[in-house]
Order: structure tokens, then sequence, then C-alpha cells
């Protein structure tokens, strides 16, 4: 099996930072894309940042300039900075990992983090 452990949610004020970590870990062959997506009140999960294998990145308009998605491949984690928070930020972030398995390599399996609330308020 696979699991995501993600960490780094909290409170914070408008204008402070978060960093976000997603780490990976079980039968994992290698790893494709890995992304950020968040989920606020009402509305719909959307994408906030995402990085394929080869380390090309793609950004959310209402985040671009202020977070910056990373991974690191030796530890199978994806990383999220996120700066200049605003209280639109607020929301549950999820992890989403898409992944090669032993045993089965040709075939592409998607995984979701357990979620971290994000809550930017003064």
């Amino acid at each position: 099996q696979v699991q995501l452990v993600e960490s780094g949610g909290g409170l914070v004020q408008p204008g402070g930072s978060l960093r976000l970590s997603c780490a990976a870990s079980g039968n994992i062959f290698s790893i494709n894309a890995m992304g950020w997506y968040r989920q606020a009140p009402g509305k719909q999960r959307e994408l906030v940042a995402d990085s394929a294998s080869d380390a090309r990145t793609n950004y959310a308009e209402s985040v671009k300039g202020r977070f910056t998605i990373a991974r690191d491949n030796a530890k199978m984690t994806v990383y999220l900075q996120m700066n200049s928070l605003k209280p639109e930020d607020t929301a549950v972030y999820y992890c989403n990992v898409h992944i090669l398995r032993w045993g089965d390599p040709k075939t592409e399996y998607t995984y979701w983090g357990q979620g971290t609330q994000v809550t930017v308020s003064s």
C-alpha cells in the first residue's frame, strides 16, 4: 500500500507564511506528478499547484507569485511554500500524488493525503 502524510497547516495572520509537506511511503516504484489541491467550505476542490516528473510546475492564477511548489524525489516529498497569505486562502489543503507501484509499473495510481487545515485570519 501507499501512504501520504501531510503536515504544516495551521492558523496564520494575513500576510504570513506557512509551509506544507506531504511525504509518500510504501509500495512505490516511481512518482510522476505531485501536487496540492484545496477545498474551502461550500466550494469545489481546486488545483493549487502541481509539479510534473520533469519538474515543470503549474499554478492557479490566484496563487501565482505567492506560492511555490517543490519536490524532493529522494525523500518522496512534495512541499508547498505559501507566502503573503490571504483570508481567501483559507481551506483544507490536500496533496495529490500519481504513483507507479512495484509489480505493476505500467499502471498509474492516484493517491490523496488526509488534508491539512490552513486558516488565514487576524
